[in-house]
């Protein structure tokens, strides 16, 4: 049981993302404001991205920039380098979504013009009468 309750508490982090994406889950599926739905979104997505960056991170490990010469001769050890595509990929995906937020609120401002709510139930209600 101890042994169980220090490798919980060594993963904090891992825990602390699966709350946000719970939270985010949450926000998409449970609410009906459609900017609350658009704000789980992006906290779904900020938990995916801490996740990501957290498992690309090797603890004593260097930058992936080594000397040419003593590379030929000693070689390089794979284990004491980071690996720089996770984070790299985690930027993409920061542009992408930002992107995707922009254009959400782009739309819910046509939404809310249109409709004048941004209620899901009134809009439904609006849309078949």
């Amino acid at each position: 049981m101890q042994q169980l309750l220090t490798e919980i508490v060594a993963k904090y982090n891992y825990w602390l993302y699966v709350v946000l994406m719970m939270i985010g889950f949450y926000a998409m599926i449970g609410k009906r404001n459609l900017v609350k739905k658009l704000l789980g979104m992006n906290i779904f997505q900020t938990a995916i991205i801490l996740f990501y960056v957290s498992i690309g991170v090797k603890r004593g490990a260097n930058i992936p920039i080594v000397d040419k010469h003593a590379a030929l001769s000693h070689g390089i050890d794979a284990a004491q380098v980071i690996n720089p595509l996770p984070h790299v990929l985690m930027l993409t995906a920061i542009v992408v979504s930002v992107s995707v937020t922009g254009v959400a609120l782009a739309i819910l401002v046509r939404i809310h013009r249109e409709y004048g709510t941004l209620e899901e139930d009134e809009i439904l209600e609006k849309i078949s009468s």
